[in-house]
């Protein structure tokens, strides 16, 4: 009997899907920082939302700028592409994170708000 080939092993795929999870934590991460300094305080300000709790994020984050943008726009990008690559839940193991179907849903939920404060980091600061 022949091992699968590594398409087609549920391990990788799995480790796939959760490595596009944490990349995009990652990027959502870095991307808050990069707009905690001018952009979302504007935006929440505008919305009548007290932006005070940002600014001991926004202190930590602003000599750092330009790597964050790096980073999160790489870890987005990178979590994106592994989520494009990966195989519908049916393909995966039972207790693999790739089986639950929210999670997916979640990370692309991710990707696209990442992607938005990633936009708002780079216009407003």
């Amino acid at each position: 009997m022949q091992p699968n080939p590594p398409e087609q092993n549920p391990t990788s795929r799995a480790v796939r899907d959760t490595g596009a999870t944490l990349l995009t934590l990652s990027g959502l991460s870095a991307a808050f920082g990069v707009a905690s300094c001018c952009g979302l305080p504007f935006l929440l300000a505008t919305a009548g939302l007290s932006t005070a709790w940002l600014t001991g994020i926004a202190l930590l984050a602003a000599p750092h700028r330009p790597l964050l943008l790096a980073l999160a726009a790489l870890c987005l990008a990178a979590g994106a592409g592994l989520l494009w690559r990966g195989q519908p839940a049916s393909a995966c193991a039972s207790d693999a994170v790739c089986a639950k179907p929210m999670v997916r849903g979640m990370t692309i939920i991710g990707l696209v708000a990442g992607l938005v404060l990633l936009v708002i980091g780079y216009l407003y600061a």
